[in-house]
């Protein structure tokens, strides 16, 4: 597949797309560059809320949160709950959840004013939706059923982790203040 059809069979929530994501190795550029074009998109589209500066950070945002999710995945997928023909490495679940962000791609729309969140709602929803696909594909999954679970399990874990954080950074600006 060409990078054009992964990314079309991604936001179709193709399979086929994911796995051929997974099965090579060369594309994990084609994976990052999802991510970061994702990742300016939606900085165009809340432009108003965040400058320039917030497509530059958002980008950088998106891609570490990326490797941690797809990290998260990996760890959850292959450790603790594998199906039978699970063979996933690291670098395999990052390519196959970095399509996962190909509805960003359209994520300047949400600049239009009184539409914006609620499309922007939608394009998580369909973000979480391609998710969910590509950890079935890459984690080699019977059904999605499983594949869901892992995505919950993963996202439990991601905002715990962020809720602390915030709380240390939030508890040593009150120290220093």
């Amino acid at each position: 597949m060409t990078f054009g059809d992964r990314v079309i069979g991604a936001l179709k929530l193709d399979e086929n797309a994911f796995e051929d994501a997974e099965r090579d190795p060369t594309s994990i550029g084609q994976a990052v560059g999802v991510i970061v074009l994702g990742a300016v998109s939606t900085g165009i589209g809340w432009i108003a809320y965040t400058g320039f500066s917030g497509i530059i950070s958002g980008a950088v945002s998106a891609l570490i949160g990326s490797l941690i999710s797809s990290l998260l995945i990996w760890l959850v997928g292959t450790k603790m709950m594998p199906g039978p023909n699970t063979q996933a490495d690291f670098p395999q679940t990052f390519r196959t959840v970095g399509f996962a962000s190909a509805p960003n791609l359209f994520g300047f729309i949400t600049i239009i004013p009184f539409l914006g969140w609620l499309l922007w709602v939608v394009i998580v929803l369909w973000q979480i939706a391609a998710t969910v696909v590509a950890v079935k594909a890459v984690l080699d999954y019977a059904d999605i059923g499983k594949a869901i679970i892992v995505v919950v399990i993963c996202w439990v874990i991601g905002m715990a982790v962020s809720v602390m954080l915030m709380s240390l950074v939030g508890l040593r600006m009150m120290m220093t203040g």
